[in-house]
């Protein structure tokens, strides 16, 4: 259970780092951008596979159907979701909403104990303090919550498809089948001309971080950590993502946390701490380890 828990602290902590890069890619079209970044992470990922052996697997219909539910929902619909409500009500609304991303794993894991259910929602608190107590209008929270649910089916879905395909290629497949959904949907936000452009080399340095370590490390770690701590222990390190702008911001001079972040923080750790010390359910134990991988 220690390298999960190392695994889900540090994926989430990298994820939260995307924060202090942001900056690099904010002129880029923004779905373009995104494409090009699963673009990346996807051939990388496949010559890894590649290089260490792990053939390509046959699914069963029920296993494409989860891979492609992932797909859609954890990868595409959740970065349309995000990008729809930061323009309609700004950042703060739907970091708060992704906030509650513990609690929601801590209920989609089954019946989850008291501990580890009042340790999610301690992680909720701290999250939302760090993040900001959001604001915005109706439309903004539908997207929002849009975005809640691709977060959420970002790990769920993969918990059927771990046990036979491993992190590595649950990551491959899926930012790879992501690249021409997000690029069907830049063209039509914003047309084959205003889609792609050549990246400056700021924006390029900014693509190969969220690339190789917001995506590739990230996803890798997180797969890692999901079938070894189960859905509601893992959703807990979810609360690390406003931890790691914080730092993150701190450590390039971008950003002074204020007492209610370093607050905040403080909670997600004890939120987690409290959580841990729950006991698993059967269900989520009897998950098997990732092979392949």
């Amino acid at each position: 259970m220690r390298n999960g828990i190392l695994g889900a602290a540090s994926a989430m902590f990298l994820v939260g780092t995307l924060a202090g890069v942001s900056g690099l890619v904010d002129g880029y079209p923004l779905y373009g951008g995104q494409a090009i970044r699963y673009l990346a992470a996807s051939v990388i990922l496949l010559l890894i596979t590649r290089a260490i052996g792990l053939r390509f697997v046959r699914l069963t219909l029920r296993e494409a159907l989860c891979l492609g539910g992932l797909t859609l929902f954890g990868l595409v619909l959740f970065n349309v979701c995000v990008v729809e409500s930061t323009r309609a009500s700004g950042p703060a609304l739907v970091g708060t909403v992704l906030g509650t991303v513990p609690l929601a794993l801590a209920l989609a894991g089954g019946r989850p104990a008291p501990r580890l259910l009042g340790g999610a929602c301690v992680v909720v608190a701290g999250a939302t303090l760090a993040t900001g107590l959001g604001s915005g209008n109706p439309t903004g929270l539908l997207w929002a919550l849009g975005a809640l649910v691709g977060e959420v089916s970002f790990s769920v879905l993969a918990i059927p498809l771990l046990p036979k395909l491993g992190p590595i290629r649950v990551s491959a497949y899926s930012t790879a089948l992501a690249v021409p959904l997000l690029a069907v949907i830049g063209l039509a936000d914003d047309g084959a001309a205003g889609m792609f452009r050549p990246p400056t080399w700021a924006e390029a340095l900014g693509f190969a971080y969220l690339a190789v370590v917001v995506t590739v490390v990230a996803f890798f770690l997180w797969y890692s950590a999901l079938p070894r701590l189960g859905p509601g222990h893992a959703g807990l390190f979810a609360g690390l993502i406003p931890v790691g702008a914080i730092v993150t911001g701190a450590v390039l001079g971008v950003a002074t946390p204020s007492a209610y972040d370093l607050l905040g923080a403080g909670l997600v750790i004890v939120g987690i701490l409290v959580g841990l010390t729950a006991e698993r359910s059967r269900t989520v134990s009897e998950v098997p380890a990732p092979g392949g991988a």
